[in-house]
Formats: C-alpha cells, sequence, structure tokens
C-alpha cells in the first residue's frame, strides 16, 4: 500500500490518573508534531508533550463541541498529508464509545498510515478504583458495557433491553447521569430485581471520585438528591456488594487532596501520591542552558590550572568545586564533557554539595563528595568552610560555583570578604514556559487545589504572570506551601500568607510538611 509520510496514532490516555497512561501512549506523545486532545483528559498529560509540538483542542465536554466529528476527520487528514506525526489523544480507550473507529475508517480510506493505542477504559478503571470487580466467582462472570447517553425510548434502539437487563452479570453504563431514570426503569421492565445493587462513580480515578450506592429502585432519587452531575460511571450488579469490603482509593490518608506543583518534574513528590493525593504539575520556570558558554568555560579552564597548581605544590590548598542543585551539577557536566574534558582533569579537586539530592547527582559521575553542609543556606556554607579554614579568613581558598544567573550574592560576597577567591559562571538560566493556564485557572476557581507548592521566588513570580492580575485572588483559599523563608519572602510580600514551610530547605522537607497538615485538616 501507497502510503504518505505523515503518521496518526489514535492513543487512549485513560479515565484520568495520570499513572494509567500506557507507555506506549506516553512515547507517542513525545514523538508528536501535532496533538488533537479532547477535553477530559487529565492536564497533566500535555506536560509530556513534546514542546515544539502543535496543540488543538478538539473539546468533546459534556455535548458541546469546540470541532465536529467531520472537523476532527479533515484536521487529521491534512496533518498527516503534510508530513506530520500526529497523536489523536483521547479520553479512555480510543474504541470503547469513542468515536477512533470512525477516525481510523477515514484514515484508512484516504491512505494514511494509523496505529490504535489502547488506553485503560473509564468501564474498567472507574469501578476498579470504587472497589468494585466486574467480575467474581461467586457474583459475576460476565459483564457488558453499554452507552447510557442512547435514548433507551426510541424506536430502533440498538439495545435489546430484554437480553441485556437478565441475559448477563454485571452491567457497565457510560455517561449514564442524564438518562438514569429510563436506564433504571428499563431495567426494572424487563426482569432485574429492584433490588439489585448499583453504585454511581463520578470522576472515577481522580482526587474528586465520588462513589453513591443504591438499587435499581432508589438510585435515581439518590442521585438527584446529592446532585451528581456527569461525567460518571454506573455499575449494575451483585458485585457492587463488594464495595464495602474492597474499598480502597477512597479510603488513602490523602485522598482527595489536589497538590499544585509548580516546578519542572515532581521528582520528590510521589509519596503524595502514594497516600492518595493527586499531584497536579504546572511548571512555571524551565531550565535551560546559559545564552553563552564563554564565563563557564573560562573559570573552568581556571579552576584546572588550579587544581594542577595544588598537584605540583605551587598551592598549599586545593580548590573547591561548589554545587548547590542538581541542575548545577547535571549543566556543569554536560559543558565539561561538550568540551571533550576529562573527569581526570578533576582529578585532586574538592567538591561540596548543598542537599543530599546535589550529592546524589555528582556522585552518578563517579565523582566522591568532600562536604555536605548542615544548613543549607548561604550563612550555613560560609560557617562549614571556617570551621575548615579553622579562621574566620578563608584567605588562600579558591572556589568555583556554577550557578543559576539569577541567584543570591550572599555566598560569592562573604568569601571575597573573607579573603577567598570564587568564580560564580552562569550554569543554567530558568525562563518562564510558554505554557498557557487556561484549566489550571478553572481548577483554581472552581477550589479543585488543596495545596500550591512554590520552590524558589522564581516560581512564585511566574506563577503570578502566567495567572495574570488575578492570580492572588486565584490562590485565596489556597493553601500555600513554601520550600523556605527567602521564597516564603517572596510570596507573603504579594499579601499572601504561607501556611506550610519546612524547617530544612527540602522537597522531601516540604512534603512532609504538607502530609502533615493534611492529615490535621482531615
Amino acid at each position: 500500500m501507497d502510503k504518505t509520510k505523515g503518521k496518526v496514532y489514535l492513543v487512549g490516555a485513560g479515565p484520568g490518573d495520570i499513572g494509567l497512561l500506557t507507555i506506549k501512549g506516553l512515547k507517542c506523545l513525545k514523538k508528536a508534531d501535532v496533538v488533537i486532545y479532547d477535553f477530559h483528559l487529565n492536564a497533566q498529560v500535555l506536560n509530556y508533550i513534546n514542546r515544539k509540538a502543535e496543540f488543538i483542542y478538539a473539546g468533546k465536554r459534556g455535548g458541546h463541541h469546540s470541532m465536529s466529528q467531520e472537523e476532527i476527520n479533515d484536521i487529521l487528514v491534512k496533518k498527516a498529508k503534510e508530513g506530520k506525526v500526529v497523536c489523536r489523544l483521547k479520553g479512555g480507550d480510543p474504541f470503547v464509545f469513542g468515536r477512533g473507529g470512525e477516525e481510523a475508517e477515514v484514515l484508512a480510506r484516504e491512505n494514511i498510515e494509523f496505529e490504535v493505542v489502547p488506553g485503560v477504559s473509564s468501564s474498567i478503571a472507574a469501578p476498579a478504583y470504587a472497589g468494585i470487580p466486574l467480575t467474581h466467582r461467586r457474583y459475576s462472570s460476565s459483564f457488558a458495557v453499554i452507552p447510557g447517553y442512547e435514548d433507551a425510548t426510541k424506536e430502533g434502539s440498538s439495545i435489546d433491553w430484554s437480553k441485556l437487563a437478565t441475559g448477563i452479570g454485571t452491567l457497565v453504563f457510560l455517561m449514564a447521569v442524564k438518562n438514569i431514570d429510563v436506564l433504571t426503569e428499563k431495567l426494572m421492565e424487563n426482569g432485574r430485581s429492584p433490588d439489585t445493587p448499583v453504585a454511581i462513580i463520578r470522576w472515577g480515578t481522580r482526587a474528586e471520585q465520588t462513589t453513591l450506592t443504591g438499587t435499581l429502585k432508589d438510585i435515581a432519587s439518590q442521585v438527584r438528591q446529592r446532585d451528581i452531575k456527569p461525567p460518571a460511571v454506573m455499575v449494575v450488579g451483585d458485585v457492587v456488594r463488594l464495595r464495602d469490603s474492597l474499598r480502597w482509593y477512597e479510603d488513602k490518608p490523602l485522598f482527595g487532596t489536589r497538590v499544585l506543583v509548580t516546578r519542572e518534574h515532581s521528582g520528590g513528590f510521589e509519596v503524595l501520591e502514594e497516600l492518595g493525593a493527586e499531584v497536579v504539575e504546572f511548571p512555571t520556570i524551565e531550565v535551560v542552558p546559559p545564552e553563552s558558554w564563554d564565563e563557564l568555560d573560562e573559570a573552568t579552564d581556571r579552576i584546572i590550572t588550579d587544581i594542577r597548581g595544588f598537584e605540583e605544590k605551587r598551592s598549599e590548598t586545593p580548590p573547591w568545586l561548589i554545587f548547590t542543585s542538581a541542575n548545577g551539577v547535571k549543566y556543569f557536566f554536560r559543558r565539561f564533557f561538550e568540551r571533550d574534558k576529562d573527569i581526570r582533569d578533576l582529578k585532586g579537586i574538592k567538591v561540596c554539595a548543598v542537599g543530599e539530592k546535589t550529592a546524589l547527582e555528582v556522585r552518578k559521575y563517579g565523582i566522591k563528595v568532600d562536604m555536605v553542609p548542615d544548613e543549607f543556606r548561604a550563612e550555613g556554607l560560609i560557617e562549614s568552610f571556617k570551621k575548615l579554614a579553622g579562621s574566620d579568613s578563608l584567605k588562600g581558598m579558591r572556589f568555583l560555583l556554577p550557578r543559576a544567573e539569577v541567584a543570591r550574592e550572599v555566598f560569592p560576597e562573604t568569601v571575597r570578604a573573607l579573603g577567598g577567591e570564587i568564580d560564580v559562571p552562569t550554569a543554567y538560566r530558568t525562563v518562564k514556559p510558554e505554557t498557557k493556564g487556561k484549566r489550571l485557572k478553572r481548577f483554581l476557581k472552581e477550589g479543585r487545589i488543596t495545596v500550591a507548592t512554590f520552590t524558589s521566588g522564581a516560581t512564585f513570580r511566574n506563577f503570578r504572570e502566567m495567572m495574570g492580575e488575578d492570580a492572588e485572588e486565584l490562590l485565596k483559599g489556597v493553601a500555600i506551601a513554601a520550600i523556605g523563608p527567602v521564597t516564603a519572602k517572596t510570596i507573603e510580600k504579594a499579601g499572601l500568607k504561607v501556611d506550610i514551610m519546612p524547617k530544612k530547605a527540602t522537597i522531601e522537607a516540604m512534603v512532609e510538611e504538607i502530609i502533615n497538615w493534611a492529615l490535621k485538616r482531615s
């Protein structure tokens, strides 16, 4: 078959929990030139998309579509024929009531290569997260998935209610809330017992998951009383009885807590997810190389010369290489090896790492860390070197501190004042991403963020710029966590209160304080 250069991946993104996105789906996202996505997706999925990719929002929210199905089909064909890799990102599974089959038919007719990447359907995931197995040897050996939005009263319905009602053990209705009265009546009319257990699971697998149980005869009235809105899955069958003993997700200690992370990558926040919280990543800083490497190159060459001087006993003390962050380590060595330097060029240097995470990053290069100061601030670092020197003078000591473009000057200024020599070249910069915060704004307005975390003054300042003039208003009612006093001061200057701050300025310590705060609150 004569294929075009372009290719389309029909990818299922799962029901909401970011952990249910498949590895293959993630790979497709990362290599896509164009991503066409629906509304019912976890916003975190979009963080994994190639930053240079074109984003096209297709809508598909509660019957309100930004694009018609025909328009979606046309754009799939158009972008593929331009030779692009296209990812059609859909909630749940693309072939389970997701019109993926229709899209695949169009692509096949147009002779466009495509692949289907299955996703975890909400028909399976939502019951599982509610503690309801769809099959069980004692209760049910079969299940069916039925669209709940179809008008069950219309003539020529594709659903044979007489067989469905009693012929299958477990029934799962997707998008059933609007038609719940008719659906339950149809089942009872066709022989299903009015006392059959029923569960309604709204926003399954997410922090706001709500599960309501009852029977066929009373579930509709309960839904109205509790004002349950779409999206929701309805499970009908005796397996619902198992929920009382098998519920696990909603019993996690931090269930219902949603934590906003404003830095790149969520390393260190995983323990929150293990305890049931949902972590929403919205990076407000992006780490990039410096505009020029000249400053770092020159400083590196000088420190290598100093090492040789110490080795040849032309100087009394070895030079020190200081890293204050894992990013400083990564970008220093990235450039070091780009210049065809050898790790042996650093033989004899002493290495100081501020924080265990920074020290761990240094050790990845096979380098021993000679000092990890007790206090993770400039003042503590100075005290550590004074103790090492045995006096208040740092005369004769030589330091290289590759760091961020914008950083506190306390340490280098104090080193020079005490007689030491120090170079502080820029190894990396932090810039504001071009990410738009429309979905995050909606989450904040709807009160769906519990805790907002800020790991530097820059993450907060950029957050304010990205949210616009109502940034402070959006954070009202949200607990604010700051990694340390410097960050807290930046936040408080904006007239906001910091609710959570660890004694030690590390992600791990901040996460521990968030857990303590959340448990006291529950």
